[in-house]
């Protein structure tokens, strides 16, 4: 088996929910709303994916200004591929787009929170989250 990384390979939304569903990420993901789905895959500005010949396993999807901060939102890698370093691979390929000075921010899932401070991220403290229909206070 090898594994071919891409980041100018386009995904289709079933290709992108078929992954989801099968990563377990589809539990904190809209895979039922195409409408949300296909605005996840069209505004996000770095897509690296990994592929089992035409078979998507695992995607890194990304908001980034490329310089200062990546959002690294979605991390998803097939069940059946998992424990094989193709996650670290898309981070690590996510990593070579920016620039020097650029930090990769992500918000983990909770069957993750494991996995990033053995690849080498720091945890920090202070990140909060608001959902868009709740007004500020």
């Amino acid at each position: 088996m090898e594994i071919e990384y891409h980041t100018a390979r386009p995904i289709t939304a079933p290709e992108f929910v078929d992954l989801l569903q099968r990563s377990t990420l589809a539990e904190r993901r809209p895979v039922d709303d195409p409408k949300a789905i296909a605005a996840m895959l069209r505004h996000a500005n770095l897509v690296c994916t990994a592929w089992d010949r035409h078979q998507l396993i695992g995607v890194a999807r990304s908001l980034t200004d490329f310089e200062f901060c990546c959002y690294l939102s979605d991390l998803a890698v097939d069940a059946a591929y998992q424990k094989r370093g193709i996650g670290r691979e898309l981070i690590a390929l996510t990593q070579s787009r920016l620039g020097a000075n650029a930090k990769l921010i992500l918000l983990a899932a909770p069957k993750a929170v494991n996995y990033y401070p053995r690849i080498g991220f720091d945890a920090h403290p202070s990140a909060w989250i608001i959902p868009a229909d709740r007004p500020l206070l």
